[in-house]
């Protein structure tokens, strides 16, 4: 599924019998729909609407909105933990794999807006613990493999702050504020993406990394 959110044209409403009701175009128009109204405004009849379902046919893929959340939010960590697992597997330096994650997280964030920001938005009541389990594991995989990058800093004597958690935890917070700005701030007069993500990158690993 690709999660580049350019509005495709509202479907007609497919025949009764058509054994391919894509869940991919589901997701899309689920995606846009609860960034728009909120997950509280957005309902099975206006997402099934927006592809030409019926509510019915939309429920023998999803049993919720919740599960449909869920899995938007699945697919997101899913593409950022593969390209996390890629780029700490190559034999560079370790800073410039670092640097390489936080450039492909910015990088996924602005080209998936929404994506991203029901990633890391609020959590709907109705989706509980046990429900997000499997997201949370993935969360807990990509952060871990992040940190393992920024451990092997601390191993050869490089990182300024005292410990690997903290290090680490302060370089995804700043990649984060940048990118949720750019996205909920899109009429401001920034500078280039491009330009602020590197100027952040370097100015962020210079204050915790020694040459």
């Amino acid at each position: 599924m690709s999660l580049i959110l350019a509005k495709p044209p509202k479907s007609s409403r497919k025949p009764k019998g058509d054994g391919h009701l894509r869940r991919a175009e589901i997701l899309l128009a689920a995606e846009r729909i609860f960034v728009a109204e909120g997950y509280e405004g957005a309902t099975i009849r206006k997402i099934a609407d927006e592809v030409g379902l019926s509510s019915t046919a939309l429920y023998m893929h999803f049993t919720d909105k919740a599960e449909i959340l869920l899995e938007i939010c699945a697919e997101a960590i899913q593409h950022l933990l593969a390209s996390n697992t890629a780029i700490a597997q190559m034999p560079t330096d370790p800073v410039v794999r670092v640097r390489a994650m936080l450039a492909a997280y910015m990088d996924f964030a602005l080209k998936n807006p929404n994506a991203y920001q029901l990633l890391f938005g609020a959590t709907p009541g109705e989706i509980t613990e046990d429900r997000a389990e499997e997201n949370m594991a993935l969360g807990e995989r990509n952060y871990d493999c992040f940190r393992s990058v920024v451990a092997e800093i601390a191993a050869c004597g490089r990182l300024r702050m005292g410990t690997v958690d903290g290090a680490a935890q302060t370089l995804w917070a700043a990649c984060h504020g940048l990118v949720a700005l750019l996205i909920v701030r899109p009429s401001f007069k920034w500078e280039p993406a491009d330009s602020l993500s590197e100027g952040m990158l370097d100015g962020i690993l210079h204050g915790l990394v020694t040459d």
